[in-house]
Formats: structure tokens, sequence, C-alpha cells
């Protein structure tokens, strides 16, 4: 039952569509990597090629990875060396492990997508879904622009880096190849001669596509189901507005109230789950992002001795790329909160004392529930907010002169 139900029984609109527009990037960003939720109903041989297609993208990753992290702990000795590898290393590690929290959540996203289902085909009022749509704009949009920036940063990096070429003298013969972003432990397989180098270039292209599309999709997630929540309340918003009718009797002002209390606890339940599915991810990219903002800072630094202008480029479009990454965390968190916040608020701004004495008694229920609010959390330690946003900031300047001190007094 919805609020619109008792004002009008207005056109069927066509909620499919406007479903479908909400979630049409997510798919874009989630079907790649295997995270697209199927439908219950599928059968055990359905999901074998789902299956199949976690298998490859979880191996493009760990095929980089694993060798990766054995470069650094056991090949590499040179201190600085291993500094400026810590970042790459720890991008690959955080995409790992966002990757296995999405598809550990498979099932909550498929709830969330199935509540947002639910939401476009119960609305009847025009201004209603104009409301929802405009918030859906503004997911989509948010999306679109985290697939640019955070693709753009560190898959050109490595595209630049893996075109240029090294020359090295292995034994009593030159060889020249391509430089890899993550080097691969040479007891594993030795990248310096061809066909070998050209091949893991190629798969370590793909293993950043697959990392990258990971936090894009962990990104979008979080902005769509949000802004779609935002639409809710909105709606919630604008029933409050109309709730005061003097040409109503006292039966439908109780119908709108109990209406807009169930309306209010769908929308707060809906958010519930969405925390639930980000809060571990949030927490990877706020202590991820924190650390790959001080090396970032440290090799721009560093760079500047012997100045290297696309080096410093490609490090001051990744660092935009990270921050804005944790600010979309950040400020979706701070947006929600509010809102949920602004529930109590408008309910005792409407006309109230204009209401029949029981209905009015009502309003208690939605502004006392509204104070105790959902809130966006990184693994319920960390409040999100665009105060957290600025104590990153400030924690990875620490972390940073803390670095340039420990390696000025090496």
């Amino acid at each position: 039952m919805t609020y619109s139900h008792h004002v009008t029984r207005g056109i069927e609109l066509p909620y499919k569509n406007d479903y479908n527009y909400s979630l049409q990037l997510i798919r874009w960003f989630l079907l790649p990597i295997g995270v697209w939720p199927q439908m219950n109903t599928a059968t055990r041989v359905e999901r074998i090629p789902s299956h199949m297609h976690i298998f490859a993208c979880a191996f493009l990753i760990a095929i980089v990875m694993v060798p990766f992290v054995l470069y650094v702990s056991l090949e590499e000795k040179d201190a600085k060396i291993k500094i400026s590898l810590i970042g790459p290393l720890s991008h690959w590690i955080m995409g790992m492990i966002n990757y296995c929290l999405l598809l550990a959540r498979v099932d909550d996203i498929r709830e969330c997508m199935l509540h947002m289902e639910t939401d476009w085909r119960v609305v009847r009022k025009i201004e209603d879904r104009q409301i929802m749509l405009r918030q859906a704009k503004i997911g989509r949009f948010i999306a679109g622009f985290c697939a640019v920036f955070m693709q753009s940063g560190t898959f050109l990096f490595a595209i630049a880096k893996s075109l240029s070429t090294t020359i090295v003298i292995v034994g009593n013969e030159t060889v020249s190849f391509h430089p890899m972003t993550c080097p691969i432990y040479t007891k594993f397989i030795d990248t310096r001669f061809s066909p070998a180098n050209e091949i893991m270039v190629v798969v370590e292209l793909l293993s950043t596509f697959t990392v990258n599309s990971v936090n894009v999709g962990a990104c979008s997630l979080d902005a769509v189901f949000a802004m779609h929540a935002c639409g809710q309340l909105n709606v919630l918003f604008s029933w409050l507005n109309k709730l005061v009718d003097e040409d109503k009797g006292n039966k439908c002002a109780k119908q709108r109230l109990a209406v807009i209390v169930e309306h209010h606890l769908r929308v707060l339940s809906f958010i519930s789950r969405m925390e639930t599915i980000m809060r571990n991810i949030c927490l990877v990219e706020l202590l991820g992002s924190t650390m790959n903002m001080c090396l970032l800072a440290y090799y721009f630094i560093t760079n500047l001795d012997s100045f290297d202008a696309a080096k410093a480029m490609s490090y001051v479009l990744i660092y935009l790329s990270v921050a804005f990454n944790i600010l979309i965390f950040c400020y979706i968190g701070e947006i929600l909160t509010e809102q949920c916040k602004n529930v109590g608020e408008k309910a005792y701004m409407i006309d109230w004392y204009e209401l029949p004495h029981e209905t009015a008694l009502g309003l208690i229920l939605v502004i006392a529930r509204s104070s105790n609010v959902i809130k966006m959390t990184a693994g319920k330690l960390f409040h999100l907010s665009i105060a957290t946003f600025g104590d990153v900031i400030k924690t990875s300047v620490v972390y940073l002169n803390m670095l340039r001190t420990m390696s000025t007094s090496a």
C-alpha cells in the first residue's frame, strides 16, 4: 500500500523503463566482473557460466597480485623501489578484497534491486515519478563520472608505462622489454624475455581494468542506491506537506499518516540493507585511500628532483581519482544522514495543529523514529561524512611527513 494509491489511481506508469534507466550504468559496470545478481530462479546449470566468469575475473586479479607480492617481499632489495611499488600493490589488494566483499553481498544487492523495482512499480502520481527520476539522474551522473575518472587514472598510467621500453643486460645479451606497473617474481615467470613480456603486459592491462571495474562498481552501486533512497525520502516530504487537507475527514488523515509511517520504515530498511552491503567496502576504501594518497604525494615530491612531466601528471591524476572515490563515499553518507534527520523536521514544520488530535499525536512516532538515524559507516568504526573526508586528508599528510622523515634519515 502506498500513499499514491489513496490519492489517485491514475494511469499505469512505465515503471520498467524507469527502473532499467536507474540501474543501467550499474549493470554495465557489474556485468563485466560477474557481480550483477542473477534471479533466484536460476538453476545450478544456468549458474555455471556465472561461476566461470567470476573465477576468470578473480584469476586475472590474482595472477598479477600474487607474483607482485612475492617480488616485493622476496626479490626487490632496494627500500626506495619497494616504497614506489607499495602504492600499486595496495591497489590490487584492495581490489581483490572489495571483489570478494561484493560477491559475498550479491544476495543483498539483489534484494535492494527488487526493493527499487517495487518502488518504481507502485508509484502512481506523475510528480512522485518526477522526483524519483530527478534523483535517478543524479545517481547516473555520479556513477558515470566515477567510471571515467577512476578508470582513467591507473589504466592510462599502466598503458603509458607498457608502451615504453627498457634495456637491460642479461649475461652477455642486451634485452629490450616493456616495463610493468606490477613487476612479476622472476622465479614465477621472467618477463624480461619475449613472448612472456608481451603476454604478461596484456594480462596486466586486463587485470588493471578488472580491479578498476571493481572500484567503479562499488562506488556506483553506493551512489545509485543512495540517490534512490533520497528520492524516496523526497517523495515522503511531498506527502507530509500534503497531509493537512481540510477537505478530507479524520479517517483519510489517519490513513495518510499510516501510509507515510509505513513508507518511512520501508525507506529506512532499504538504507539499512545498503549500509550492510557497503560498510566493509567503505572501510577498505577509507584505510587504503589514506595510505595511497600519502604514497602518491610522496611519489610526486620525490619526482621533483628529476622532474618527469608525464609521471607528475599521472601521479596527480591518480591522486585526484583516489580522493574523488573516498569523497563520494563520505558525501553520500553525509547526504543520507541529513535527509533522514530532515524527516522529523519536515513533520514538525507542517501545519500539524490543523490535524485531528489523534493524527497529530501520531506524528510524534515519525519525529521520534527520525531522531534515531541510520548512519553510513566504514566497518561500523567511522561515520562517513565530509568531516571524515577531511580527517582522511589530514591523516594522509601526517603519514607523508613521517614517510619523508624516515626516508631522509635512512
